[in-house]
């Protein structure tokens, strides 16, 4: 059963395709990747699933429920959390405050509970701020909790990002090249905290990344995606073995130029 499925998804911009005739599935629990080379359209794949942008043609359902034409607010309590290639943090909140903003969809207290501190408001205030330590002693950040975002290094500020995701609670969690401008080592560390997410919190992952090592390291099943278009998909040994997926990556091998 698949906790995301995407079939005949279609996006255009003036006449130029963005995705054409697009079918992936997650399912739940699974780590599942989609890579491509640049302008492959993972990035736009990502903005439909979170309301961002508006397919032409197709469906999305998650958990059953379809996606399209719900707002993105809508989407996210629906239980979908994102991470972006480029960081999206609050440079001059800590990173216990960047963290505590990934809880907003859950409060339900009002605004005048919350300024005349009403029991009510008190105890959910509690009951997050449980949420959240667990969060940060799980991605090893309580040494940096109360700094600024804007003075941590990148690789601690991935981990906020990802931190600020799981605050949500998400069933599904998008990760937009995580690991890009990670080196080796804080790439091992990231690879490390995702199947954490996935086998002790159940969380199910679709990832984007070039970082092709880190991929088929973690992912059970890759979508390639090249010009908006599925080119393959299959397990990860299936996927290093594919003459389409080296040809997208590598360019085309010299007995297909000497038969061009």
């Amino acid at each position: 059963m698949s906790l995301l499925d995407i079939q005949n998804l279609s996006l255009g911009f003036k006449g130029v395709k963005a995705l054409d005739d697009i079918h992936i599935q997650a399912g739940p629990g699974k780590i599942t990747a989609v890579i491509g080379p640049n302008g492959a359209g993972k990035t736009s794949l990502f903005n439909c699933i979170s309301g961002l942008y508006h397919p032409q043609e197709g469906s999305i359902t998650f958990d059953g429920k379809p996606l399209l034409g719900q707002k993105p607010t809508s989407i996210a309590e629906l239980g979908i959390a994102r991470t972006f290639q480029n960081l999206a943090l609050f440079e001059y909140l800590t990173v216990l405050e960047n963290i505590q903003l990934g809880r907003h969809s859950h409060y339900r207290s009002r605004w005048w509970q919350d300024l005349f501190f009403s029991r009510k408001a008190t105890e959910e205030e509690l009951r997050h701020r449980e949420h959240i330590e667990d969060i940060i002693d799980f991605l090893n950040l309580e040494s940096v909790r109360d700094m600024p975002v804007s003075v941590l290094p990148y690789g601690i500020l991935k981990r906020v990002e990802l931190a600020r995701a799981l605050a949500m609670n998400p069933k599904l969690l998008l990760l937009d090249e995580p690991a890009a401008g990670l080196n080796r080592e804080a790439t091992e560390d990231l690879a490390r905290y995702i199947v954490d997410i996935q086998e002790e919190r159940g969380v199910a992952i679709l990832l984007i990344e070039h970082d092709l090592s880190f991929v088929f390291d973690l992912a059970e099943s890759i979508y390639v995606l090249d010009f908006g278009r599925n080119i393959a998909h299959g397990a990860p040994d299936e996927m290093r073995k594919d003459p389409k997926v080296t040809e997208v990556y590598a360019g085309p091998t010299f007995d297909q130029e000497d038969r061009a």
